[in-house]
């Protein structure tokens, strides 16, 4: 009989790892990862991906290691690898958890599932998150979801017995040419991390979640800060939410006056893990969401020819505009940024700076640790409205720092050309460039572009078949958890519909 190759992806653990365990039941087991060279090379990843990637390799190898059979690692192609062991050891059967993620992986296993047929090799692919592969439709897609989330936690493998091979070298990141990306801040990699990020988030710090979340004074410490490890699937989604569900019961034992801020932040958070699986299955069932817009009208009512200067300022964090400047370089130097202030992001760069969605898009998956495909690019077209099926959402910067960084504490931390200026000062941006030379004016009247934006929007939206296309999408897309009619794409008109970064279809994921 020959080995049972586990081909590790996105789902670096060995608890709860479907996979794993399934073939360690089934004879010799070769736990493989595979350094891809040429999906390093694509424009949506970067080196604060591949060092997180690697010291969560460093981890799962001593924990593979500990139940008797340490991870393989090979760099090159997939094919190259397989073809190579199967002629070594045999392969009896090759073992995967499904994959919803970029294009360039998308296609790599269509070309393994060709191979595995060529070679009359069985290539089994249980589910790893709640995303169901050709879906007839959407409903009861949440039912299903409830129920994979409430299965039993899968044990760590026992091993028949261990195969005789070279571990291999895993590679950093100069080794296979990857350029410098400084992120002094960034979460580091591996499951025990990942644990601790989880606990301290269920025990003590996440108490006002709820109401912390949406400030990024608040925000760094108030979030889960899980969303690296769930991308990277240290953790399994299964067992953070069947730990949120242990500790709610816990808390749901104590006093009301004790329980209350507590009911609130794992309600929240519990909804979010759901609507984490939701946007990765639209990706699935629509995998040219990564490049093309949702709503074909959208598609091209953004200039591809946009001045450079503006993407220039927006991706070094030197617009004027202080909230804006603040939120990138705090998440170039550390790699994360709560859900809100992403959201901001995106709308100042696709409305105000009418910059194309795509473009905006790939800048913020290489600075992201986190990147998730199903969930970024859904949630990019969402905040610049091409969709098509969602209330707009203009974010007014000014505002946002107003409500959500009064003091301006967050602002002079990532700024710190404006320390010495009130908050009352930099939240004027028409005269803050006057009493801080160093910093620059606002790269475009904020006002005047997200009105321009707004009319351009609606004009569209308000188009001869616009709402019957819209109708389709949320039929093909809608879930009954997303708080959106089956019936009817709430596309609103220019009267009723409000330019509302609160609006109560705004889904915060749980970053």
């Amino acid at each position: 009989m020959g080995v049972h190759v586990v081909w590790f992806k996105r789902d670096l653990r060995i608890i709860d790892h479907e996979p794993l365990f399934e073939a360690a039941k089934s004879g010799s087991v070769l736990p493989l990862y595979v350094i891809e060279p040429d999906l390093w090379r694509q424009p949506d990843m970067s080196r604060r991906h591949f060092d997180f990637l690697v010291e969560c390799l460093s981890e799962l190898r001593h924990e593979l290691s500990l139940v008797g059979q340490p991870l393989v690692v090979r760099t090159g192609e997939i094919l190259s690898v397989l073809q190579d062991l199967h002629q070594e050891f045999s392969i009896d059967t090759l073992w995967s958890h499904q994959e919803t993620w970029n294009d360039w992986t998308y296609a790599r296993d269509r070309s393994v599932k060709r191979w595995c047929k060529q070679h009359a090799i069985p290539w089994k692919e249980p589910k790893q998150f709640g995303v169901h592969r050709a879906m007839p439709s959407r409903e009861g897609w949440a039912a299903q979801w409830d129920k994979m989330m409430t299965r039993p936690i899968l044990d760590k493998p026992v091993f028949s017995e261990a195969l005789e091979i070279d571990a291999g070298y895993i590679p950093n990141a100069v080794d296979i040419g990857m350029s410098e990306d400084s992120c002094p801040g960034r979460q580091l990699g591996g499951r025990s991390r990942g644990m601790d990020y989880l606990q301290s988030f269920l025990y003590q710090r996440g108490t006002f979640y709820q109401t912390e979340m949406s400030s990024p004074v608040t925000a760094y410490d108030a979030c889960s800060r899980i969303s690296p490890y769930l991308s990277f699937g240290v953790l399994s989604i299964k067992e953070v939410y069947q730990a949120a569900i242990q500790r709610r019961n816990e808390v749901r034992s104590k006093p009301s006056d004790v329980n209350k801020p507590w009911l609130n932040a794992l309600r929240a958070f519990i909804g979010r893990l759901h609507w984490h699986c939701h946007f990765i299955q639209k990706l699935e069932d629509e995998p040219e969401l990564e490049f093309y817009s949702l709503h074909e009208d959208m598609e091209f009512i953004r200039d591809a020819s946009f001045p450079v200067k503006f993407l220039d300022a927006w991706s070094t964090g030197t617009t004027g505009y202080p909230l804006v400047d603040a939120c990138m370089r705090a998440l170039r130097e550390t790699g994360w940024l709560n859900f809100r202030m992403r959201a901001m992001l995106v709308s100042f760069a696709t409305y105000q700076l009418w910059i194309p969605w795509r473009v905006p898009a790939l800048h913020l998956a290489r600075l992201f640790v986190d990147y998730e495909p199903g969930i970024h690019y859904c949630q990019c077209q969402m905040q610049s409205g091409a969709t098509g099926t969602n209330s707009i959402r203009i974010y007014n910067p000014i505002k946002q720092g107003v409500e959500h960084d009064p003091d301006a504490i967050f602002i002079k931390q990532w700024v710190p050309e404006l320390r010495n200026v009130s908050p009352a000062r930099i939240h004027d941006v028409r005269s803050i460039h006057a009493f801080c030379p160093s910093y620059p004016p606002p790269i475009v009247d904020e006002k005047a572009a997200r009105k321009k934006a707004a009319d351009i929007v609606f004009q569209v939206r308000s188009g001869p078949g616009f709402e019957a296309k819209a109708r389709k999408i949320l039929e093909k897309h809608g879930s009954k958890k997303s708080g959106l009619s089956r019936k009817k794409a709430s596309i609103g008109t220019r009267k009723k519909a409000k330019i509302n970064p609160r609006n109560k279809n705004q889904i915060e994921l749980p970053f």
